[in-house]
């Protein structure tokens, strides 16, 4: 594949998202390069400028398995990882998959619940993979996460830590 076959395709998806958001287009720059680069990205902005509709609109020009987890105070790890249930009929475990288990994952409001829950990404984030009960599960190379967080002077909201900070590429700030 060479470059201007690339920088066509990036144009198709620019004109794509850009039909669902207007006047984003330097974001959505930002996008593409971490989607290019297999970084993750941390959208920063007041409520209602978009953010969601962005990683979703993102997420369906490219076909890409989306997946999306509202965060709030009272989630658990489990509860984006997910967890092995015992089955009673067959007297074994089965895993069953939380959101992350997708091609782009939307963690939506990433800094309205605690840290411990927000650790639950950070393996994931790394290794592109997650460990459930001791077994390790691949997310495959192309796993990226698309976070928004809410400013930390709102309500409810926690500070991520810095070993959460660090797992994205970019930083990308929306405003109105």
């Amino acid at each position: 594949m060479d470059l201007q076959h690339v920088a066509s395709i990036a144009d198709g998806i620019r004109r794509e998202v850009g039909k669902a958001i207007i006047g984003q287009d330097e974001i959505v720059e930002l996008l593409l390069t971490g989607l290019l680069s297999g970084g993750h990205i941390l959208l920063h902005g007041p409520p209602g400028t978009g953010k969601t509709l962005l990683a979703q609109a993102f997420a369906a020009t490219l076909s890409l398995h989306f997946g999306r987890v509202q965060f709030t105070p009272d989630m658990m790890p489990g509860d984006v990882i997910g967890t092995n249930l015992f089955n009673f009929q067959t007297n074994s475990f089965i895993l069953t998959q939380g959101p992350i288990f997708t091609n782009l994952l939307l963690a939506d409001e990433i800094n309205r619940t605690p840290p411990k829950t927000q650790a639950a990404l950070l393996q994931a984030m790394n290794e592109r993979a997650v460990t459930i009960d001791g077994r390790t599960y691949d997310l495959g190379a192309d796993f990226m996460v698309v976070a928004t967080q809410n400013p930390i002077e709102q309500h409810g909201t926690y500070p991520l830590p810095e070993a959460q900070l660090d797992r994205f590429l970019l930083r990308v700030t929306m405003g109105y």
